[in-house]
């Protein structure tokens, strides 16, 4: 903690980043896989700290509404800045065991404009599941394909359902958001738990109220990241289903209508879809 910041450092990110890192981050220059757009940015940092080296994403939000900066005045206690909500989300994610990336920095400005940054972990050597699956699909044989899949549905359904039975929803609980080693097509992991992790917690909502809506759009954004990928059939989707119900003994069963809202829900994500690529439905 500074005057000017809130600020968290894994015990050996000074050691990376260097003891001026909390200025460091915002100045530096970080162009690797970089994206940008409406005054904030992510890119891959790699740094050094003698034979060693550490691999980052760094998220930056230099400009954000100007209510959320009155508001973090005004309630210095609460977070109004994504990075530091996500920083937040994490750690609550870490504490009830879900499998998330490594946090090794994050910060909120306390004075001026509000801004904010993250740092977190390279997810090495891993993909995202809208790409893992076809690679599989590609490299595995039909019938170890579908040996492979099966546990990786299962554990997607585990997961899904761990977060729920928490009264948590992730907000974008795509497939995308999801990541498993390249290395694990190789093999078939028996069990798969462990070895897939979630990402992207900004949007995490923890609250009782209206909890079943909430699970809907999880699932639905879930179904709807299905769609053109390789690999993925109605088969696997009914798989995940049947292991999303039978998961969670904390949690109550699912009411018998969620599967059919959760489909309405998705196509309405593939109209909006549609729409704003500009095809005709």
């Amino acid at each position: 903690m500074t005057d000017d910041w809130r600020a968290f450092a894994s015990p050996d990110w000074p050691a990376f980043a260097g003891a001026d890192w909390l200025a460091r981050v915002m100045a530096a220059d970080v162009p690797d896989r970089r994206h940008a757009k409406q005054g904030r940015d992510i890119g891959r940092w790699t740094l050094t700290a003698g034979d060693r080296t550490l691999v980052v994403y760094l998220k930056r939000h230099f400009e954000l509404p100007r209510r959320h900066t009155w508001l973090a005045r005004l309630f210095p206690s609460r977070s109004y800045s994504p990075g530091w909500q996500e920083f937040e989300h994490l750690k609550w994610a870490a504490a009830q065991g879900l499998p998330v990336p490594a946090v090794h920095a994050a910060g909120e400005s306390r004075r001026g404009p509000l801004r904010s940054f993250l740092v977190v972990e390279e997810l090495h050597g891993m993909l995202a599941l809208h790409e893992l699956i076809p690679l599989a699909a590609e490299r595995l044989a039909p019938r170890d394909f579908e040996a492979w899949k099966r546990g990786l549905v299962v554990e997607l359904a585990r997961l899904t359902r761990e977060l729920h039975r928490r009264r948590a929803a992730h907000q974008d609980l795509y497939l995308c958001h999801f990541y498993a080693r390249v290395s694990d097509i190789a093999v078939t992991p028996t069990p798969w738990a462990g070895r897939v992790v979630m990402i992207d917690f900004h949007r995490l909502l923890r609250s009782p109220l209206f909890a079943t809506r909430f699970y809907v759009k999880d699932l639905a954004q879930l179904l709807f990241s299905t769609d053109g990928v390789t690999g993925v059939t109605l088969r696997d989707v009914l798989r995940f289903w049947c292991a999303y119900r039978r998961a969670g003994p904390d949690w109550p069963t699912p009411p018998a209508g969620l599967r059919r809202v959760v489909r309405w829900k998705a196509a309405q994500y593939r109209r909006h879809n549609r729409k704003l690529a500009g095809v005709s439905p």
